[in-house]
Order: C-alpha cells, then sequence, then structure tokens
C-alpha cells in the first residue's frame, strides 16, 4: 500500500461552495413553485381506518439464532470463497431484478420502476459534513403511507424496494415491519445505514424479515473532522453483521464517499472489506445539486474537494482501479471510476442514461413522488403514490442540464446496467459460475 499523503484535517478559512450546481433556469422551475403544491396521497375519508402494516413474526427461523449453525462457513476458507448461494436465494434475486427488467423491456410506457427508494425517515443521528440529506424537524413515514406505497410498486412490477433516509435505523421497530411486510410480497429488500443503531439483536431480527442486502456507509476507519461514518464506533456490529450473513443469506457491503480528507481511509476500508470477504461501492464528494436552506457545511467544509487535491484524488481512483482488476468485488466499473476525475474538475460531459423517474424514483416521507435522491428538497410536483406524473419529455429536457452535475451511483449502476447486451452477459456469466458471483462488477 502507498505512504499515506496527508491533507490538511480543515479547509483554508473562508472556502465557500455554490449554493446548488444546476442551470439557474432548470433550478427555478423545479425549486420555484410553493412546497403545498406537491401532490399528496389521498386521506382517507373521516372514520375510515388508516391502514397498517403486520406485526412482524420474530423468530421465523428460531433455528438460525445461537452461537453455531451448520450454515456458517469454513472459516479457514479465505473469506471470498466462504460464500455459497442457495437456490432459493438464487431465484429471489433473479425475480427481484431480472423477471422486472425483462416486464420493462416488453411492456407498453416508459414507467416501469426496477427499483425504489422509500425514504422511511429524513431525519439523522449523525451530521456528516458533506451530506445535505436529512433535515431533524421532517416527521418519518407513518405505517398507512409505508404499506400503500409497497402496494403500489407491487402493482407497477417493482421487486427492489430500498429503505432511506437519514437514518432509516432511527426507528427500529418501523424498518423490521416495512422490511417484513416488503419480503412477504416477494420483494429484495435493500438496506443503507451508518451503523450505529445496528444492534446484534436488530441484525437477527431485520436479517429474519426477509433483508436481501446491506449497505454500509463508512467513510473512515476511526472518526474524522467532519466524517462521523467511522469503522471503529461500530465494529463489533459489523463483525456480527458480516458472521450473521452466511446464515440468513443477506450480503453487506461498504459505502465510501471518497473526501479530501480520508484518502488513506479509502485504501484501508477497501482492504478490510476484502480481507472480510464484501464489496465495496464509491462515491466522490460534491457539494448540492438543488438548493438546500437547510444545509449548514457550505461554507469551511473539510470533505470538499479542491483543485489542489485533484492529484491525490487521482492517485487513489488509479489504485482502486487496479484493485477491481486484481479480483477486488466493487459495485462501480472502472470506467465509472475514472469519470471520477473528470467529474471534479468539470462536470459529466455525455450523458450517462439517468432511468430516473422510469426505471427508479424515490418516495417521501409524506408519499409524494420525485425521480431522484437530489430532487428530494424540489417543489416541482411529480405525483404520489397511486398517482404518478412523471412525463419523459419532461424528465429528458431536465436530464439535458441535471445528468451534467450528478454523479449519483446508483442511479449510474442502474443506466449502465439498462441495456439488453450487458444484462445477457452478465446472466451467462452468472450461470457459468453456478450464480455464485463473478469477479470485478458487470464489466
Amino acid at each position: 500500500m502507498p505512504e499515506p499523503q496527508l491533507l490538511p484535517s480543515a479547509p483554508p478559512e473562508g472556502y465557500t461552495a455554490p449554493a446548488y450546481k444546476l442551470d439557474v433556469p432548470l433550478h427555478a422551475v423545479l425549486m420555484g413553485s410553493q412546497p403545498g403544491q406537491r401532490s399528496l396521497p389521498p386521506i382517507p375519508p373521516p372514520g375510515a381506518p388508516l391502514q397498517s402494516l403486520p406485526e412482524p413474526v420474530f423468530p421465523q427461523r428460531p433455528e438460525l439464532l445461537g452461537e453455531d449453525n451448520p450454515r456458517d462457513p469454513d472459516w479457514s476458507l479465505p473469506a471470498h470463497q466462504r460464500r455459497h448461494w442457495t437456490p432459493h436465494q438464487i431465484v429471489h434475486t433473479l425475480q427481484g431484478w431480472l423477471v422486472p427488467y425483462m416486464k420493462s423491456r416488453v411492456k407498453p410506457g416508459d414507467f416501469h420502476p426496477l427499483i425504489a427508494y422509500l425514504f422511511t425517515e429524513w431525519k439523522c443521528n449523525l451530521d456528516c459534513n458533506y451530506c445535505w440529506a436529512f433535515d431533524n424537524r421532517v416527521k418519518g413515514m407513518n405505517e398507512d403511507v409505508a404499506r400503500r406505497s409497497i402496494d403500489w410498486l407491487f402493482d407497477h412490477d417493482c421487486r427492489v424496494l430500498a429503505l432511506m433516509g437519514g437514518e432509516p435505523l432511527l426507528r427500529p421497530d418501523f424498518a423490521h415491519k416495512v422490511i417484513y411486510y416488503a419480503a412477504k410480497r416477494g420483494m429484495w429488500v435493500y438496506l443503507p445505514t451508518n451503523g450505529r443503531l445496528m444492534r446484534e439483536d436488530v441484525i437477527d431480527k431485520l436479517a429474519d424479515a426477509g433483508l436481501a442486502t446491506l449497505n454500509l456507509a463508512v467513510d473512515a476507519v476511526d472518526i474524522k473532522p467532519g466524517l462521523p461514518k467511522a469503522l471503529a464506533p461500530i465494529r463489533n456490529y459489523f463483525d456480527y453483521l458480516v458472521k450473521r450473513q452466511y446464515r440468513y443469506g443477506y450480503s453487506v457491503f461498504f459505502n465510501v464517499n471518497i473526501c479530501r480528507n480520508n484518502l488513506d481511509d479509502v485504501r484501508q476500508l477497501t482492504e478490510i472489506a476484502r480481507d472480510n470477504g464484501i464489496a465495496t461501492d464509491y462515491h466522490v464528494c460534491e457539494t448540492p445539486l438543488t438548493e438546500q436552506s437547510h444545509f449548514r457545511h457550505l461554507n469551511d467544509n473539510p470533505t470538499y474537494i479542491r483543485p489542489e487535491d485533484w492529484p491525490l484524488v487521482d492517485e487513489v481512483l488509479d489504485w482502486l482501479i487496479e484493485k477491481q482488476k486484481g479480483g477486488y468485488r466493487m459495485l462501480n466499473s472502472t470506467s465509472r471510476l475514472a469519470q471520477m476525475k473528470t467529474f471534479m474538475r468539470s462536470g459529466m460531459n455525455e450523458p450517462w442514461n439517468c432511468r430516473a423517474g422510469q426505471n427508479s424514483l424515490i418516495i417521501r416521507t409524506d408519499g409524494s413522488l420525485a425521480p431522484c435522491f437530489p430532487m428530494y428538497s424540489a417543489t416541482y410536483d411529480w405525483g404520489h403514490i397511486e398517482k404518478q406524473k412523471f412525463e419523459t419529455a419532461q424528465l429528458n429536457q431536465m436530464k439535458e442540464s441535471c445528468q451534467q452535475h450528478c454523479f449519483s451511483t446508483l442511479n449510474h449502476i442502474l443506466g449502465y446496467c439498462y441495456d439488453d447486451g450487458r444484462v445477457i452477459r452478465t446472466f451467462f456469466r452468472q450461470a457459468l459460475r453456478g450464480f455464485q458471483g463473478i469477479e470485478g462488477n458487470l464489466e
């Protein structure tokens, strides 16, 4: 591993980032309406009960609790060789991703959600200095909106549901109910978390309910200025999470945001993930796409990458690309990692097939809709659950501008994979390995 190249822990005094990156006319359209003009789901008439989520049965699989279990792997094997996917898990994944994709290619119309991001929370227990995606004044989603959202998505052939925040585990019992209900409906459920509230009993409950994959967001090995999402405070939870994945059948990966003050941590976290047999996913730190009136860290932000940092970030990206070519499991393509160099300097110079509002969407805590994460705060009306108003012409016109300024990792992976040739090649690569995983990623 190369010698760490340290950056100052804080930026020069007076450094200020732009309030937003979108073109001014588009920003005015998306943010110019009054918040009350968004469509909201209809409220049941007086006297009619709100819908609720069923009480989860726990444990559904009591044989998976306890210390030792026949499903545990041979711990003497290298970490990347311990995994074995069962036929049931393989079929569940194909039903979650491949079948809806095939339907989206043959059914009429443009709105065919493959993955939906259900914002059960817009509050967070941490304050990462780069993150504007929380506001602790906003009330979390209720059971009525959650259940109606899942049912509506199911009716539109969506089979992948991601709980989002903020921090989705602020209300672990609520998250348990959502995962349990969605899994019972046959959905492939994804959970991102900073891990601080991921106690062992919470891990067992969510895994038993049917969690498919967990995105553990960590930016540093230990807490750094502006980066509280660190591995050290949750190391015991992490070790338990990694061990239990073989028993319950979920997967785990690190999500790491590349910032100016964590470049050596990026390397260390990559190696820790490799040693534990889990994948990694990377984002490059960026300023808000749209104006966020509640965001407090535009000024003197220690995480924001600036021109003098570009050479050191380039070295980290080159290192990651070489590691992936050497067999490290990463969700980003090598071409996407290389594009981070261009993006941090000048933005994206070409479209990247963003599928937001067509094959992905977000559902806010109140049940209103938007095409993607950066548009959570937009006041433009894209409808609500049970009555979406996504229009292809409006989305295409918007994306002509916003794609240049956005580096959404999840939406890029979806756009990259939304390609018949790439899907067919990946399917046969997986089939040749018995659907036990492939080296690298989808390239």
